[in-house]
């Protein structure tokens, strides 16, 4: 049962914390994880068969131009591009805008020859009074009335601002527009409307013949980015341009010529993009590490590359990995509780490393991608839950054994007790004990001619000077049959010197009644004489009662033996009715002095043992 309303508690716990993980706040942080595994990855290998054309910083001061460059660069780039045999041009820049009716004629003619050009459009979001709608920004129409296909540019953009995702088609009114990236990981076997055609999709994935790419929300793919920014090999859009034919600022290398002599751009597919910061076409990605923002064009290149490569990210299965990380829960919270704290947090720490090493080794291995800090969070907070329970059931068990040994332990004992409360756990074990029992002489003659009230006074003023005595050296109270007084040494916490201390205690209780004897006959009060009987031996010590009640004693022949040796107390003059036990005597002797009785046979013993009559501590 005990088990059971734990695992209520800590499912409880589990399914209250899974709520947390679904808020945005903590969708931020777990985003940041997963970009500490994309850093410390680093850079991989590409097939270089991508290379961007970037409208930098030195094509700006090499063209002396203004933005937007004229439409004539960009047909003399295609031409260019063309001639060097690239498979593919793929447009990062919208030519959305009729420039001069030359300027678009030209860029017109020259697409028109050629049918492996993607050109760019967008989606943008219009604010009316009322609400807000979406529009598509298209190409010029006579761009649109060539062969070649076009292809929105949107990155999507988590709430930090990255960019984690690519956005691999938009609808509106029931038509579907690709992508860019998805147009430039066309095959160059195939035709884009063939290449178009071939995606299917349902929930969670997007289908093209046997390649399987795993979606997150709506259309949208996880980016398995390749590097930072400048991973890609890039080309300033000025060399492509810079031939022979074409003058540029400053000093003119025709730079071109060298970039078709060595066939740098042959069967390559080309993205042709902003890379300058004054256009605002830089982002944040998980491979940012405060330098540099990657370009949209480089985005793109990324998301092509991972798409002919086949290398796409995918997120675990949520119900299986809720089912894995809840019994791993469940099986550290039972750790938690079985161990001490100080091992607990041993464990917690190895399973949050492996947990992390096995999450970093999915990532880089086999491109998976697991919450990477769901399951150290919960296992502190099931932690730090376990050590608020151990904490209570400790305060619990101090205030237990404190109400229940107070009044019959020294206070030092129960100090010990409480740093051990192990000891009191249901059941027994043997130890080596001391044994006292005490009676009173004649108790029922004694109760028959006094009244009951009486009695009972001199039995509570006989017994709490006793109890204290006992409690001075360490002994501890076992219980009360009616005027006998049953008490153990060396117990609840073990220590060496208990048959001697046991021998203490008879001493002073004899020395007590003596005085208490001389009050009451002072008070006009009758007094009694008492015997004592110690024996030492191994007897099965613990909490010896039910599961409701709790009775911490001791059992055995040992307490046999000393209840024996009491009884024939009354068989032997002795100075002070206190016999002990041989067993006692070797323990005690070199502190103790004391004579031999006899040796005898007790009741339910068939061995004799030799008994002693004890006289006094030596000084």
């Amino acid at each position: 049962m005990k088990y059971l309303k734990s695992a209520i508690a800590i499912t409880f716990l589990f399914l209250c914390l899974q709520l947390f993980f679904q808020t945005n706040f903590w969708e931020s942080i777990e985003y940041s994880a997963t970009d500490t595994f994309f850093r410390i990855r680093g850079s991989r290998e590409i097939s270089n068969d991508i290379v961007i054309v970037s409208i930098d910083d030195e094509t700006f001061q090499s063209l002396d131009e203004r933005w937007p460059f004229p439409r004539e660069y960009y047909a003399h780039l295609i031409d260019n591009l063309q001639n060097a045999g690239v498979s593919q041009i793929v447009f990062d820049v919208l030519f959305t805008d009729s420039s001069t009716n030359f300027s678009d004629s030209i860029l017109t003619e020259i697409s028109a020859k050629y049918s492996n050009i993607v050109f760019a459009g967008k989606f943008v979001e219009v604010e009316t009074p009322t609400y807000t709608k979406q529009e598509i920004i298209t190409p010029i129409q006579s761009l649109q009335e060539t062969s070649n296909p076009w292809g929105i540019v949107n990155v999507p953009q988590d709430r930090d601002g990255f960019v984690r995702d690519y956005t691999t088609k938009l609808s509106h009114n029931n038509d579907n527009y690709f992508s860019i990236g998805v147009l430039a990981a066309k095959p160059a076997s195939m035709n884009y409307d063939e290449w178009m055609s071939g995606f299917k999709e349902n929930q969670r994935y997007i289908y093209h013949g046997e390649t399987v790419i795993p979606k997150t929300i709506g259309s949208r793919v996880k980016i398995n980015y390749y590097g930072p920014a400048g991973t890609f090999k890039s080309i300033p859009f000025s060399h492509i341009i810079d031939d022979s034919t074409f003058t540029i600022a400053g000093f003119d290398i025709d730079s071109y010529e060298s970039i078709l002599a060595d066939s740098l751009l042959k069967n390559k597919v080309v993205l042709i993009g902003s890379t300058v910061d004054e256009l605002h076409d830089n982002f944040y990605t998980p491979m940012f590490s405060g330098k540099e923002m990657m370009p949209g064009v480089e985005i793109h290149a990324n998301f092509v590359e991972m798409v002919k490569n086949k290398d796409f990210l995918k997120e675990v299965k949520f119900l299986y990995y809720l089912l894995a990380i809840l019994l791993i829960v469940l099986l550290s919270s039972l750790i938690f509780n079985w161990v001490k704290p100080t091992k607990s947090v041993f464990v917690l720490v190895l399973i949050i490393v492996a947990h992390l090493i096995y999450a970093y080794h999915s990532f880089t291995e086999n491109s998976m991608i697991y919450p990477i800090l769901e399951l150290p969070t919960l296992l502190v907070a099931v932690f730090i839950a376990s050590l608020v329970t151990h904490y209570i059931r400790t305060l619990k068990e101090r205030k237990f054994i404190r109400s229940a040994f107070s009044h019959y332990l020294a206070p030092e004992l129960v100090n010990e007790l409480l740093k051990k409360p192990n000891s009191l756990e249901y059941g027994g074990t043997e130890k080596e004990i001391t044994v006292l029992f005490s009676d009173i002489r004649n108790f029922t003659t004694y109760t028959e001619s006094h009244r009951a009230k009486e009695t009972v006074a001199i039995l509570k003023e006989y017994f709490t000077e006793m109890v204290n005595i006992v409690k001075q050296n360490r002994g501890i109270v076992d219980k009360f049959v009616g005027d006998e007084l049953m008490t153990l040494f060396g117990v609840p916490v073990h220590y060496e010197n208990h048959a001697y201390l046991a021998c203490k205690a008879a001493l002073e209780m004899r020395e007590k009644l003596d005085e208490l004897n001389k009050k009451w006959d002072s008070d006009r009060k009758d007094g009694f004489e008492i015997g004592i009987g110690v024996n030492t031996g191994i007897a099965v010590v613990g909490n010896l009662g039910s599961e409701q009640i709790f009775d911490f004693s001791a059992i055995g022949d040992a307490v046999n033996l000393g209840a024996r040796i009491e009884a024939i107390n009354k068989n032997y003059d002795t100075k002070k009715k206190i016999i002990i036990s041989e067993f006692t005597y070797e323990q005690a002797k070199d502190m103790i002095i004391a004579n031999y009785l006899d040796e005898v046979i007790v009741k339910g013993k068939t061995q004799s043992v030799k008994i002693y009559e004890l006289i006094d501590l030596k000084k």
